[in-house]
């Protein structure tokens, strides 16, 4: 028979057993990456505050103090709530409509977030967030459903790969427009100017020279930036605002001005072969050969945007020197070869006219080696440490 009551029982103490639910062994090296890419860390959990903060203590979370839970949380005005997210990092005791409520507050304070989960409970704020990234294995089907991603093996260290992968794509993407509208402005020049002035030569880039060009620029753009290697400081650049995009006239100012310098280089020798009373075809050939020059170093400089050839030419990409070694070639045979010199009405060139010819190529491209040298950090006794920017300034990630 057994007692009426369990407190009945001849109880005899054995001893106490504890459960524990320790973070992944990577989760403090996925959260140092973060850190140094710029992007800030909240920690949301269901345990108590307690329990919180040692797991916050263990995987590294840079501010562990204050705590808010999920009553505070529900508390608070939607104005008071969307300051105290800019401040808090660690939340506990929290449920699905706190959580949804912080990452509202958070973007409602202008920031992109990126929320981690596995239960049902976070459901709402997986699907609310920019990016709900879900885990595989241990995720349930609802968070899944509710996600953008999924972690097939709820290995946070994806999501590092993840972003290094779209800053590289993004850096890439840029170059490649960068340069194309670089050297197009010289092409476009070059072939403009002469009419428009009335030269003696009014026609010095037929259309056989334009496709020549196009022909190089193409494949230069799309398959030499599109390899392009991650420069090596990627992660520690601080994330760019949403809002902004390559395409805005602060981005391409650049681009602009080192078009319009090797358009003033090219017509600079037009106009150089004018005044010595050079033929037509001389004429020609030390603009055409002094653009195409002009081409093959754009290529060299715009591999990157913060770092000198002096870095950048350690940038792993097989496919460079092929490219500009075709470039090259491509050249040599317009200037020597007789029937491709009748196509494009060139002729040979001495060694003065050819070095002449790659001097102001270099001056009209190489300067931009110089104002990168002037700005990179080595050169202001900076080093390459993440920089602190304001909390509007940059994504935050939500990790539960």
């Amino acid at each position: 028979m057994y007692p009426a009551s369990q407190e009945d029982f001849a109880w005899e103490f054995k001893g106490l057993v504890a459960f524990t639910d320790p973070p992944k062994p990577t989760a403090a090296a996925v959260l140092r990456q973060l850190y140094e890419a710029g992007l800030q860390v909240k920690m949301i959990t269901g345990d108590n505050a307690l329990t919180a903060e040692a797991i916050a203590q263990q995987v590294g979370l840079r501010h562990k103090e204050p705590v808010l839970t999920g009553a505070e949380v529900m508390a608070l005005e939607p104005a008071a709530l969307e300051q105290q997210v800019g401040k808090v990092d660690l939340y506990a005791r929290m449920f699905p409509e706190a959580k949804l409520r912080v990452i509202e507050a958070l973007k409602a304070n202008g920031q992109v977030v990126a929320m981690t989960g596995d239960g049902v409970n976070d459901g709402p704020a997986l699907k609310a967030a920019h990016i709900g990234v879900a885990m595989g294995h241990r995720g349930t089907e609802l968070a899944r459903q509710a996600a953008d991603l999924v972690l097939l093996d709820d290995d946070l260290g994806g999501m590092v790969t993840a972003i290094s992968y779209g800053r590289r794509i993004y850096d890439n993407l840029k170059k490649a427009v960068q340069y194309i509208i670089a050297i197009h402005i010289p092409l476009i020049l070059t072939v403009l100017v002469p009419s428009l002035l009335a030269w003696q030569y009014p026609v010095l880039l037929g259309p056989v020279h334009v496709i020549f060009l196009e022909l190089i620029m193409g494949p230069t753009c799309s398959i030499i930036f599109e390899n392009e290697p991650m420069e090596a400081d990627t992660m520690q650049r601080p994330p760019r605002p949403a809002t902004t995009t390559f395409l805005q006239l602060g981005e391409l100012g650049g681009s602009l001005l080192q078009g319009l310098i090797i358009a003033a280089g090219v017509l600079g020798v037009a106009a150089y072969a004018l005044m010595q009373g050079y033929s037509e075809p001389l004429t020609r050939t030390l603009t055409f050969t002094t653009l195409v020059l002009a081409n093959v170093l754009l290529t060299l400089v715009s591999r990157s945007r913060h770092h000198t050839l002096r870095r950048s030419l350690h940038y792993h990409n097989p496919l460079l020197p092929a490219m500009l070694a075709l470039t090259l070639v491509l050249l040599a045979l317009c200037l020597t070869v007789p029937a491709l010199q009748q196509l494009f009405q060139l002729q040979s060139l001495t060694w003065l006219q050819l070095v002449t010819c790659a001097g102001v190529a270099a001056l009209s491209t190489g300067w931009f080696e110089v104002y990168k040298a002037l700005r990179s950090p080595e050169s202001k006794g900076m080093t390459n440490e993440p920089q602190q920017t304001t909390p509007t300034d940059h994504p935050a990630t939500a990790n539960k």
